[in-house]
């Protein structure tokens, strides 16, 4: 079984995290854009993503030969009756990440991806790094560590501003576009936007494709006619309601695979050995499908937030974008894997600066979708503020990192 040793090790593989979380996102937003229906996406998504824990697990986990303390992951496989209470925080650990996964997916539509990502991963880091830090014994630095934290904190604040300044900018556009909107009231009642959202080629995306100009309120119009999930004129606190429950769900997730691979409440009988990341990774996807995937065909027969209803059989069927959802999967799990890799060599707690993957997250945000563009002046104020502290958190919760 391959180990990562030492801080060196555990900051590349903080780096690879970094980059894997921080773009599946991005291709799962366009899917949604594009109007795949996101229950299809995520079914998808969710099946690739166990076949990364699957290769991993065979990989890695199996390089050499097994060590007394030290088993390959077929061997720990087989030793389910001495480990069982390990596996079932493991089990547990990829039953929440599941269901902030599945949540994020909503949030980014109302939300959008920068700020979503920015708020959620925020939130995970102030309370999943404290959570971790205690479990971890306290290898981190506490002096480092938790003003690192503090910026974190800071970020999520920012966010929320972030978003608001943004949909105010958003609605003046729209303003300016039709005399329909009720000013504060957060709907749109201009018979011209009716007429758009009613009678629009909505599926072929036929709708004001001549050289919109992006960020206007035109080019508004023609994402919302396309995308899957309708927006305009519902309220943001849904959109902050979602991504709130996203970011308490990734918080507790982290730590859960600690106690999975650390054992810190001492659950097993002693002498038996702890499981190991590759394992627990094993476990944590297994669980994270069963709950992706029986959610998600709940939603296709009852679908939530105005999406159309849909079937198995819609879902087999739709193989238009199939490739990058599958493709999104595997970068999620193999940054999963990477974010693990790390902790286990660095401690937890340093390891969620990974979940500072909103730096890459707003960058596809930005230059792939056209998040922010022609907003308000105090919007950008707000969001270099924002990407800022982000920036010197993830500085900061590295340099925090330990060795076990």
């Amino acid at each position: 079984m391959y180990t990562v040793e030492g801080k060196e090790g555990a900051i590349i593989c903080m780096s690879l995290a970094l980059f894997c979380l921080g773009t599946w996102p991005a291709l799962m937003t366009l899917l949604e854009r594009r109007g795949r229906l996101p229950q299809h996406s995520y079914l998808d998504y969710s099946i690739s993503n166990l076949l990364a824990a699957v290769i991993i697990a065979l990989s890695f986990g199996q390089i050499g030969d097994s060590k007394t303390g030290i088993p390959n992951f077929i061997t720990q496989l087989s030793q389910f009756q001495d480990n069982w209470p390990c596996v079932l925080f493991a089990l547990a650990s990829g039953i929440v990440l599941s269901l902030g996964d599945l949540a994020v997916q909503f949030a980014w539509a109302f939300v959008g991806l920068s700020v979503t990502e920015v708020i959620a991963a925020s939130i995970s880091v102030v309370i999943g790094s404290t959570l971790n830090y205690f479990l971890d014994g306290r290898i981190n630095k506490a002096e480092v560590l938790f003003p690192g934290v503090g910026c974190f904190l800071v970020a999520v604040f920012l966010g929320f501003a972030v978003n608001s300044s943004n949909a105010a900018d958003n609605k003046a556009k729209l303003n300016g576009f039709s005399n329909g909107c009720k000013t504060g009231t957060g709907t749109l009642d201009s018979p011209l936007l009716k007429e758009t959202f009613e009678n629009g080629d909505v599926e072929n995306g036929n709708l004001l494709t001549e050289k919109t100009k992006v960020g206007t309120a035109d080019f508004l119009i023609e994402v919302e006619n396309k995308r899957a999930i309708k927006v305009l004129g519902k309220s943001i606190l849904i959109g902050l309601s979602i991504t709130f429950f996203a970011g308490v769900c990734f918080a507790l997730f982290s730590p859960a695979f600690n106690l999975a691979t650390n054992d810190q409440f001492h659950t097993m009988k002693e002498g038996v050995t702890h499981l190991a990341t590759y394992t627990a990774f094993f476990y944590f996807s297994v669980s994270f499908v069963i709950v992706a995937v029986v959610l998600n065909i709940n939603f296709l027969y009852y679908p939530i937030l105005g999406l159309p209803q849909s079937s198995l059989t819609a879902y087999l069927k739709d193989s238009c974008g199939r490739s990058w959802a599958l493709l999104a999967g595997l970068l999620c799990g193999f940054g999963n894997g990477f974010l693990f890799m790390g902790g286990q060599a660095a401690g937890y707690a340093a390891a969620n600066a990974a979940q500072a993957f909103p730096l890459v997250a707003t960058l596809w945000g930005i230059f792939l979708f056209g998040e922010y563009r022609r907003s308000s002046r105090r919007t950008y104020a707000l969001l270099v503020s924002m990407l800022f502290m982000f920036v010197v958190a993830v500085g900061i919760l590295m340099a925090s990192s330990g060795n076990r």
